[in-house]
């Protein structure tokens, strides 16, 4: 039987997001990521040469690929970027409501948690935030384009301020942990979706 060097590479990268999701950065056990990924210390160090080394690493490749699978993939299910927008909307409260008021957003954890006391993890976090960002921008450009979204709103203040609330809803949410807090907030963010459209 051959070792494939990628995948228990990604296997570990997993284990520690999971980890890190629950409990955090700073908390997160290493004991535990090694035993969800089945691996002893000296294989992780052949991968890695230290937790913030492998933390880094799971917020620069594992965090846009959940950005992607969660997010974005239901985006494009839909041909209007304001509709595939609405559906990842609703797939949030729909299907990952329990996930996401349990244990919050892993991206803005990390922000929280982490930006004020590692200058790397914020500097990481803030380019996946900012590709999130431009994402949405272009999404809006093409869309007013295409004569699906208004033309007297600004792409960029938009993307920002859809990004920031839905942030915020899960982060409230989070808080109260209550599934009805998450469903009013982004059904009041989905209601000012509409109102882009031209």
């Amino acid at each position: 039987m051959t070792r494939n060097p990628d995948k228990t590479r990604e296997r570990l990268l997993l284990a520690a997001f999971a980890e890190m999701h629950h409990h955090g950065f700073q908390a997160a056990s290493l004991s535990r990521i090694l035993a969800r990924a089945e691996m002893t210390k000296g294989a992780m160090y052949h991968y890695f040469k230290s937790k913030h080394e492998l933390g880094y690493a799971v917020v620069d490749e594992i965090l846009p690929l959940r950005l992607e699978e969660v997010f974005f993939r239901h985006m494009g299910e839909q041909d209007s970027f304001l509709d595939g927008l609405l559906r990842a909307l609703n797939n949030a409260i729909s299907e990952r409501s329990d996930t996401l008021i349990m244990l919050g957003c892993p991206l803005n954890n990390l922000a929280q948690e982490m930006s004020p006391v590692d200058e790397e993890f914020r500097v990481r976090v803030d380019k996946i935030f900012a590709w999130w960002r431009g994402r949405l921008m272009e999404g809006i450009r093409q869309a007013q384009a295409q004569g699906q979204v208004r033309h007297d709103v600004d792409p960029e203040e938009v993307a920002l301020f859809l990004l920031a609330a839905l942030e915020g809803c899960i982060g409230m949410a989070k808080n109260a942990q209550s599934i009805e807090t998450f469903a009013k907030c982004v059904h009041a963010l989905a209601g000012y979706v509409e109102t882009l459209r031209a």
